[in-house]
């Protein structure tokens, strides 16, 4: 199966490596880009995405970064389970999983480069990164924007910039995200705050898959709104650094609770430790929500570093639901995926030490 071969294969942006932040899991570019003489995706008949789709894929496929494509189809060849991996892969939106016929996507091996073909644009281009590396994510899509249009006629206007089927992204096309980890600011309860504070900014705050989606695991994407008016640099540049006075208040918080509740903060991630370890059945919502915390335990030092790996590279993702029923090549019941997810965990944490409170010990018994 292809999507299983993608899964095998080693995902560079999304692991615990040097560049990766804390806080801070991954970078993404979007870019949006339309063909000229076509009709957006919305408008056309089926007949006229098939024409985009069928000049699109030779284009994507042909491009350096897709020198090894493990993805290559229309979406109308994948099961609805097989995209909604995709999707839990951060690699297709959840509209996209919704297309058939005329529609299709393009991915690498290491999953940095992905293509949505006839989504809301003809063409979505994303590049992804680990930690906060915007800069090399937009050189990644930058450089792909640049061979497609090599080949192919983009609609531009010399006053707007690129033309787009959303207002929002007419000009630079570019939206910049980064997929934050923050529950020191849950926690003590000052989410609320930063959210607005971004929101003013003109930046958008989101759940783990995007709009209109739950902030599941404590995990926000944090995004720009308008790509009209400004350069490519100056989002990057505005991104970088509202990301990082973020960060900042993620890394305050955290202090405050080891220092003014360090007994609270044993106490939330111990207890997600022992129901991950020893649960026999659990929900994709709450084993998110505790496997934050175990992530959160593992940034103060409760657990070894080297636990890390386990929670990002395998939990967080194997334990969704689409991967889940993937694994099985079946149907399951909402009851046969809870058990398998648990039974999942049990395996994966079983060789986690309980956590160790050493260097918060002076704080517990203070």
């Amino acid at each position: 199966m292809k999507i299983q071969a993608l899964l095998q294969a080693p995902c560079e942006w999304f692991h615990s490596g040097e560049q990766n932040s804390r806080i801070v899991l991954s970078s993404r570019i979007r870019l949006a880009r339309n063909l000229s003489r076509f009709p957006f995706p919305g408008w056309a008949r089926r007949t006229e995405r098939e024409k985009v789709l069928a000049l699109a894929l030779p284009a994507a496929v042909g491009l350096s970064g897709m020198k090894e494509t493990l993805l290559c189809d229309s979406m109308d060849h994948f099961t609805p389970v097989e995209k909604q991996v995709l999707v839990e892969e951060h690699l297709i939106s959840r509209e996209h999983a919704g297309r058939n016929a005329g529609s299709g996507v393009v991915v690498n091996r290491t999953r940095t480069i992905s293509l949505m073909i006839n989504e809301e644009d003809h063409f979505r281009i994303q590049a992804f990164k680990s930690g906060l590396q915007l800069k090399a994510a937009w050189r990644i899509a930058d450089k792909a924007d640049t061979e497609l249009d090599e080949q192919l006629e983009f609609a531009f206007s010399p006053k707007l910039g690129y033309l787009t089927a959303c207002p929002t992204n007419v000009g630079t096309g570019l939206r910049a995200s980064a997929m934050m980890h923050l529950p020191g600011l849950v926690l003590s309860e000052q989410i609320s705050q930063i959210v607005k504070a971004v929101n003013r900014i003109g930046l958008a705050v989101r759940g783990l898959y995007g709009e209109g989606t739950e902030a599941l695991g404590n995990l926000f994407q944090i995004s720009n709104q308008m790509t009209l008016g400004e350069s490519e640099e100056e989002i990057l540049e505005r991104m970088h650094k509202v990301i990082g006075q973020v960060v900042q208040h993620e890394e305050n918080a955290r202090q405050k609770l080891l220092e003014e509740r360090p007994r609270v903060v044993v106490d939330h991630v111990s207890r997600a430790y022992g129901v991950l370890a020893n649960a026999y059945t659990i929900s994709s919502k709450e084993a998110l929500n505790l496997l934050s915390l175990l992530r959160l335990g593992i940034d103060m030092r409760l657990f070894p570093d080297r636990c890390r790996s386990i929670v990002d590279e395998e939990c967080l993702i194997r334990t969704q639901p689409a991967h889940l029923r993937l694994s099985q090549e079946k149907k399951l019941s909402t009851e046969e995926r809870d058990a398998l997810r648990a039974d999942f965990l049990r395996s994966r944490l079983r060789d986690l030490p309980p956590p160790e409170s050493g260097q918060l010990s002076s704080s517990l018994h203070s």
